[in-house]
């Protein structure tokens, strides 16, 4: 039966599919007195079958292995009742009402007609490259002219907003007696200056309206509105807006328009969101869940041994736009992270913190690598950014002068990496001026010479429609400065379309970018929107990002190539063409746990009644974790929404969810290893294997 079909049976409809397509089911439960009679007679019908071995076999018996548990679902803290194979029992036995929820029970239709089926074939390279390139770019003619368009409607908008304004503090005001076209010509010049940029950023709803043409609808502005009296921030740059395409024509702009347009769950649950992960939370005095004591405050965020993120108290603390995703949602609803720019400029006792902040990563024997992010790291000033990396490199300075004194086997890991963590290059590509790319070539010169060695952009580009000529002119100036550029991409429902995640890894690896991460979203009721369920991942990994896929020694290869490169887009273009390859698989599809650190190694063990999967993840096993992780366990999550409802969502975005039909055979996954790039280089000499700031009870 076709997927668009099943998604619209009714429970009477559903039921009569079982009894035409599974008939040996319904006659098992037909002859069973009882829930355990039932999966009795499962056990021994699956072992019956060839396929006993076979993976849909395996999620058979894992269903009934869990069936009448109970499980702590870690996201709410919750026990949590698994009861999937006695739901169907009771389904198939007719003790069900008319309003059950269906999405249970066309998924586990799926994992029983998975018995009586050959193992899919996957999608031809053909297939996922046709699929791939039904995807604009930025950097298209056709996009460009609606960009264009839409850049010249905002500008005038902009000339209003400039002539409305009660300060006369800016330095972004007219003269007065200039005429109209002088002011045009004004703010047109002044658009490549981030800070104007930032200065007239829209914060209000009926602001947006008309900056986008007055082409939302009404429920959206009702929606925006009530938003903005739950004191949610609002906040996007005009040049993101022009980005939107508000004609009704052309290329389809959802990826965008879903990171500045809040969905009704968010708003309605705004006030009352917590932090995902467990580490996150920081009581003083106290480690952290994963054990790591942390300097008072919340400057910085740890979950590993060797790496840890530094938040700054500056202008860092903001962004150059509110993602309505925002993993760091919570951090915006406590006011730590905001857009008040007046509030976040350093204070006078920042300079001393940052000293005390650099101490816990010079006394701590583990820590190599550190990752300044907010917020946005290049929010801050070019001032206030220089002056961090000069205590970074002040402080790894005095690191390695005090292992000369360590003696081998007790000397402590040295700063080897340094990451900016930055959405700009997408949202505000005029940051990236001169004076920032000269900053960051000076202290990768100097940083160098102490045995740092990798110095990397780590951005964040949601969908090729951000890869603009600005962007890709940003991108330009940061590879030339000599860091790499790396990105990371949250696989949200927009973006976990056919052929949309291909397309912006091929896009990026042209212009010198490698990818790093694709996270699904995580699932709480105010993501359910945008969430793509973990099988849609794992789906994409397998079936679509394989074509990219680099054999052990190519990566070593292609790692050693970036290192040494001095123009790693044209070594990129160069290696994508020797090895005839559209795209480097050089990102890993993960989830950030609500426990420790990251993985995509799950099995599903259930199904609540509306459809959702349970899944049972085991930590990531190809990284160090703190030594916490042998007491926590596996990790049970219930997915945000079921595999129906998102491809229900699909069939909203005009897509053919015959394409996706593999989907429901994704149950499990496994944790990619990762590119050699991002594996820690070798000291020439031994540390120590001595863990500080750290505090596990028992």
């Amino acid at each position: 039966m076709k997927q668009k079909k099943m998604l619209a049976l009714t429970p009477s409809q559903l039921e009569q599919l079982y009894r035409y397509e599974l008939p040996e089911l319904v006659d098992i439960a037909a002859q069973s007195d009882h829930v355990e009679a039932f999966k009795t007679s499962l056990l021994e019908y699956i072992t019956k079958h060839p396929e006993v071995e076979s993976e849909a076999g395996k999620q058979i018996r894992l269903l009934i292995e869990f069936d009448g548990q109970e499980v702590h679902e870690l996201s709410t803290g919750e026990l949590l009742s698994l009861s999937t194979l006695s739901m169907l029992y009771s389904f198939l036995s007719k003790e069900w009402e008319e309003e059950i929820e269906t999405d249970l029970f066309i998924d586990l239709f799926q994992q029983f007609k998975r018995l009586q089926q050959p193992i899919s074939d996957l999608p031809s390279t053909e297939k996922i490259k046709s699929l791939t390139e039904r995807w604009p770019t930025g950097l298209d003619e056709e996009v460009q002219h609606i960009h264009t368009k839409n850049k010249e409607r905002i500008l005038h908008a902009l000339v209003q907003k400039i002539e409305h304004r009660k300060s006369t503090a800016s330095r972004f005001r007219f003269e007065e007696g200039i005429s109209y076209a002088e002011k045009y010509s004004l703010v047109s010049e002044w658009w490549n200056d981030f800070r104007f940029q930032l200065a007239m950023a829209i914060k209000s709803p009926t602001e947006l309206n008309r900056f986008l043409g007055n082409s939302l609808s009404a429920e959206t502005m009702y929606l925006l509105s009530k938003a903005r009296k739950k004191g949610m921030p609002f906040f996007a740059t005009p040049y993101y807006l022009s980005l939107l395409n508000c004609s009704g024509k052309g290329y389809d702009d959802v990826a965008v328009r879903s990171y500045i347009l809040y969905s009704p769950q968010l708003v309605e649950t705004y006030g009352q969101i917590h932090a995902w992960e467990q580490e996150d939370k920081v009581e003083e005095g106290k480690p952290n869940a994963a054990g790591w004591l942390l300097p008072d405050g919340h400057n910085i965020h740890r979950r590993y041994p060797e790496v840890a993120i530094l938040i700054p108290d500056t202008m860092g603390r903001a962004c150059g736009g509110l993602c309505a995703s925002c993993q760091r949602m919570y951090d915006f609803q406590s006011k730590r992270l905001n857009f008040e720019f007046d509030t976040l400029h350093p204070k006078e006792t920042w300079d001393k913190k940052l000293r005390r902040l650099m101490e816990y990563f010079e006394e701590d024997a583990q820590l190599r690598d550190i990752l300044i992010t907010g917020g946005d790291a290049l929010m801050s000033q070019n001032k206030t950014l220089n002056n961090i990396l000069k205590a970074i490199y002040r402080m790894a300075s005095r690191k390695r002068k005090a292992n000369m004194e360590r003696p081998e086997g007790e000397k402590y890991a040295e700063l080897q990496r340094i990451r900016l963590g930055s959405r700009l290059p997408a949202y505000l590509p005029m940051r990236i001026n001169d004076e920032l790319v000269e900053i960051l070539r000076n202290f990768k010169e100097k940083a160098s010479a102490i045995g740092i060695r990798q110095f990397i952009i780590q951005t964040h580009f949601q969908t090729p429609l951000e890869v603009t000529p600005e962007a890709a002119e940003g991108i330009r100036k940061l590879l030339a400065a000599g860091w790499l550029i790396d990105n990371q991409l949250v696989f949200n429902v927009a973006s976990s379309r056919r052929g949309h995640t291909t397309r912006l890894r091929q896009i990026l690896n042209q212009l010198g970018v490698v990818c790093y991460y694709t996270f699904s979203v995580k699932g709480f009721e105010e993501n359910n929107a945008v969430f793509a369920p973990n099988s849609r991942s794992v789906q994409e990994q397998q079936e679509e990002k394989r074509l990219g896929e680099l054999s052990k020694e190519e990566a070593h290869k292609l790692a050693m190539l970036l290192e040494e490169s001095s123009d790693p887009a044209a070594s990129i273009r160069h290696f994508l063409k020797t090895n005839n390859l559209p795209f480097l698989a050089t990102d890993r599809n993960v989830l950030n746990l609500p426990a420790i650190g990251k993985s995509m190694t799950f099995n599903m063990v259930g199904i609540t009644p509306d459809g959702k999967r349970i899944l049972c993840f085991d930590h990531d096993g190809t990284r160090r974790h703190s030594p916490i992780i042998d007491q926590l366990g596996q990790v049970y999550i219930v997915e945000s929404k079921s595999i129906a409802s998102y491809l229900r969502q699909l069939q909203t975005l005009g897509e053919d969810v015959e394409e996706y039909a593999t989907i429901w055979n994704y149950t499990k996954g496994t944790t990619e290893s990762r590119f050699s790039l991002y594996e820690y280089p070798d000291f020439p000499f031994q540390i120590t294997e001595k863990m500080t700031n750290l505090e596990i009870a028992g």
